[in-house]
């Protein structure tokens, strides 16, 4: 690769991210991609000419608009040429959107890219049974008579057959929602609810921190309501919790657990957005990068052992493809889906046992230092919109690197289906 072609990230924005049937209840995973570019463009003030392309992430898909990213780019009535896609890998969208516009960069396919994900919990649409479906299709494909009629409504019987059901967040393979498979994961890696408790209260500090001192301020843009007014910050992170407060939070995944709505990420709506450019785009247009990638890795693992221990495996890969060892990472931002996850993946992270069975070296990869880890806060402080996370994430970190000493940066995030991936 070329050094002129090194896709660089230029700048970041994202919406406030807030509590799911909230304050954001009326405005939909396309509405909050729109918020978020739109506030990256006013930001950058990037000639819309300029831009290439778009890449976004997103989880909840509109059924009668899955393509998410051309819509915002329709919406926002940029210049035709520039073409968008919408990648969907759960909770790593985000990731996935942005390593996607890398690549197009460093390919030399583009010098301009907006890539990062939204979604909106409170517009999930309920599906209708296929039974449904199924027997209204005649209706809807031709003129239907009073014996059509008659011959649907018998179709429809029983009644409890045909309502909607709840959306859950469930592995299709398993059945198993994913805060059991987080329950499980705490049991088989022996994570205490004191050590989720103690995580969690972590995050929340060091989250509400960062907004008291201004560090989001360069991340977070308000939202226009479509009844009126804005949104302006987040409304998850409590800086007054303890651990006396979570311990007396109920389990949420099983009546002995350890899980709770306390050390467990939210249902959230939101979006996030990256401006990338090729590093001599970069320079030509005047912008300071802040940070480039090095690699990347996306793995899987069997969804009905441990779900969510992707970034165990990824993290390490691609520290290798980066030729970097774990202590050569100033900083690490994983994805807090529940603080037993991230404790669980530390474990693993430090486990010779697991590097020999499960990453084919003789060596543990190594122990994360706490006061490297999720510096301003993670998921469970923040929240989680699913697709936007990955890009939430990347923007920090750039602006951390860019505004401390630090080189280097190493990114995990877990996601259903049994994917991890790391950068």
């Amino acid at each position: 690769m070329s050094k002129k072609n090194r896709a660089v990230v230029v700048a970041g924005a994202r919406t406030p991210f807030v509590k799911s049937f909230g304050k954001l209840l009326k405005v939909d995973t396309i509405g909050l991609g729109v918020s978020a570019v739109k506030s990256l463009l006013r930001k950058t003030e990037l000639d819309r000419d300029e831009l290439d392309g778009m890449v976004w992430g997103s989880v909840i898909l509109p059924g009668l608009a899955p393509n998410v990213g051309r819509e915002i780019a329709l919406d926002l009535e940029l210049p035709h040429s520039v073409e968008a896609f919408t990648v969907t890998r759960a909770c790593a969208s985000g990731l996935q959107a942005i390593t996607s516009a890398v690549s197009a960069i460093e390919r030399g396919d583009a010098d301009v890219m907006i890539a990062g994900g939204s979604d909106s919990t409170s517009n999930a649409e309920l599906k209708l049974p296929q039974k449904v479906v199924h027997a209204l299709a005649p209706l809807a494909f031709g003129k239907a008579g009073p014996a059509d009629m008659l011959g649907v409504l018998s179709q429809l019987m029983p009644i409890s057959e045909i309502l909607p059901k709840r959306p859950k967040i469930a592995e299709r393979t398993t059945g198993q929602v994913m805060g059991e498979a987080a329950e499980e994961m705490a049991r088989r890696n022996e994570i205490s609810r004191e050590a989720q408790d103690e995580f969690a209260v972590r995050s929340h500090h060091r989250a509400a921190e960062a907004v008291r001192s201004g560090r989001f301020a360069e991340e977070v843009y308000p939202v226009d309501l479509p009844q009126g007014g804005k949104v302006f910050t987040d409304d998850l992170i409590r800086g007054d919790t303890s651990v006396e407060k979570l311990e007396r939070l109920r389990p949420v995944f099983a009546k002995d657990g350890t899980l709770t709505a306390g050390n467990s990420s939210p249902l959230t709506d939101g979006g996030a957005a990256v401006l990338l450019m090729s590093e001599e785009k970069a320079k030509a247009l005047g912008y300071a990068p802040l940070a480039a990638f090095r690699s990347w890795s996306y793995v899987g693992v069997d969804p009905a052992d441990q779900l969510l221990m992707g970034p165990a495996i990824a993290m390490p890969r691609a520290l290798e493809r980066a030729g970097m060892q774990l202590a050569d990472a100033g900083l690490i931002e994983m994805h807090e889906a529940f603080a037993a996850q991230v404790l669980a993946i530390l474990k693993m992270l430090g486990s010779q046992a697991f590097a020999r069975a499960r990453l084919g070296r003789d060596e543990a990869v190594g122990d994360v230092d706490p006061a490297l880890l999720n510096l301003h806060g993670g998921s469970v402080a923040i929240g989680h919109p699913f697709g936007a996370t990955g890009a939430r994430m990347v923007n920090t970190v750039a602006n951390e690197l860019a505004a401390s000493d630090k080189e280097t940066a190493l990114l995990g995030i877990c996601a259903a289906g049994g994917l991890g991936a790391a950068a």
